[in-house]
């Protein structure tokens, strides 16, 4: 995870493209920019960069079930919900779920856990839109990264 990069998901564990899921995982690094302000001697990740999180592995999954066709643009965070605290180091295991899809957007239900506990979930809703020029190559390349499958369905 690089945070000041809003490269926020490290690798993909499972895609399963049936059950319209995906499973992510990343660590809170260590050491940060952001937690020079947030907070200043207690560091925290900012549940802006939770929330982040959640919708990057949303859209990773949307992107593999549409075989890179369109490129997902994050439009709503509904029912979000923060249970913790989330400090450096930990290790963060992000689900997201396809729930509908159709129309040029598509919500997702998503959720990040830490040790086996849920600490924050919210459904996201996304528009599908054609790849902006220049752009299908990039997504590709960061997802052939973290470990996504490239090839089309």
């Amino acid at each position: 995870m690089r945070l000041e990069y809003f490269e926020m998901i490290d690798r993909v564990a499972s895609f399963d493209r049936a059950a319209k899921r995906i499973e992510a995982r990343s660590v809170v690094p260590d050491v940060s920019p952001i937690f020079e302000g947030h907070f200043p001697g207690h560091p925290l990740m900012p549940g802006v960069l939770l929330t982040e999180t959640m919708a990057q592995a949303s859209g990773y999954l949307v992107l593999g079930l549409m075989a890179f066709s369109h490129m997902p643009f994050l439009m709503a965070v509904d029912k979000a919900r923060f249970r913790t605290f989330v400090g450096p180091g930990a290790e963060l295991v992000i689900t997201a779920e396809l729930e509908h899809e159709g129309s040029g957007y598509a919500v997702t239900k998503a959720a990040i856990a830490v040790g086996g506990k849920r600490i924050c979930d919210a459904s996201l809703r996304f528009k599908t839109m054609p790849f902006p020029e220049g752009m299908a190559e990039a997504m590709r390349g960061q997802a052939r990264r973290i470990g996504l499958p490239v090839e089309a369905a």
